[in-house]
């Protein structure tokens, strides 16, 4: 899985802090967190149909892991959606779109480390484009990383930071690997998330999925454990081990981007029958229902085609 270019963002506009800037022409300040050390917090959000699906908790997440940073000034949840909206209407975006929202610390005074070196900021950089649940629909294939997720007592994961180097380390292993992820366990060896997703197994028709003890806590996954309560399915929050993985009936993964995506083959065995199964695709059609019935509307339908 290799995303590629897509001709229809040629020309998209970037939000900066309410500048409106060519995607050629966007920039921020080399003493700027992001650039200095990473210091930023981001979120994903999917617009179907000019709504934003669980607008609400996603800002929610991104202001709780600011002020766990520590940044002197955050926008409030009214400021972020005008922003949204504005930057959605500029770009005449309606659907099949996905957004990546990043707050910075803002910008330095001189190249360091130390916060107080920020004298203005934060910094707001919006990105829409044109694109669709980025894995499709066949699946996908696995293997366990050799990097571990870092544990609370070093970094806690519910920070969503834009430190993701943890995770890119075990993404090149996945590529090297010739497969479109990598499952990454805890420093105890049990299963965390995927290097970009959360997963859920099936087995004897009862699902279970990892604690986030050291990834984030899924907007999707909540989702997926929601509509479980909702349906009557019976969903199971605990330690899984690989050896779970492997004997499982069914695997799939979960994220903004991606949606449900059903796992295929871990470290060269087969899930399942090697292909989605029953259960997980009863999730992909009651999340895609779910997708197009709700959502915060942000922009009108006037855009559309």
């Amino acid at each position: 899985m290799l995303q590629k270019f897509n001709a229809a963002n040629k020309d998209i506009l970037v939000n900066i802090n309410g500048e409106l800037i060519h995607r050629n022409d966007a920039g921020v300040s080399p003493f700027d967190s992001v650039v200095q050390g990473g210091d930023a917090v981001w979120e994903g959000l999917r617009v179907y149909a000019g709504r934003v699906y669980r607008l609400t908790p996603h800002l929610d997440r991104l202001v709780a892991s600011a002020k766990a940073l520590g940044f002197a000034r955050i926008p409030g949840h009214d400021e972020l959606r005008e922003q949204l909206r504005r930057t959605l209407e500029a770009n005449k975006m309606y659907d099949g779109v996905h957004v990546r929202l990043t707050l910075t610390r803002g910008i330095k005074v001189t190249s360091g480390m130390d916060p107080r070196l920020n004298t203005s900021g934060p910094t707001l950089i919006i990105i829409a484009e044109h694109k669709p649940p980025v894995y499709g629909s066949s699946g996908v294939r696995l293997i366990t990383s050799g990097v571990r997720r870092i544990p609370p007592d070093c970094v806690d994961q519910k920070i969503h930071s834009c430190n993701l180097i943890n995770s890119i380390l075990a993404k090149i292993q996945a590529n090297a690997a010739g497969v479109d992820d990598a499952l990454m366990l805890d420093t105890r060896g049990y299963v965390a998330e995927t290097n970009a997703t959360h997963v859920f197994i099936v087995t004897n028709g009862e699902l279970h999925t990892p604690t986030t003890g050291s990834c984030p806590e899924g907007i999707t996954r909540a989702s997926v454990l929601d509509l479980c309560a909702r349906h009557g399915l019976t969903a199971h929050v605990r330690d899984l081990t690989i050896t779970e993985c492997y004997s499982c009936d069914e695997m799939f993964c979960t994220g903004t981007m991606g949606e449900l995506v059903p796992v295929l083959e871990l470290d060269g065995r087969p899930v399942g029958d090697g292909a989605a199964g029953e259960l997980t695709d009863k999730l992909r059609r009651l999340y895609q229902e779910l997708t197009a019935a709700s959502g915060e509307p942000l922009v009108s339908g006037e855009f559309d085609g």
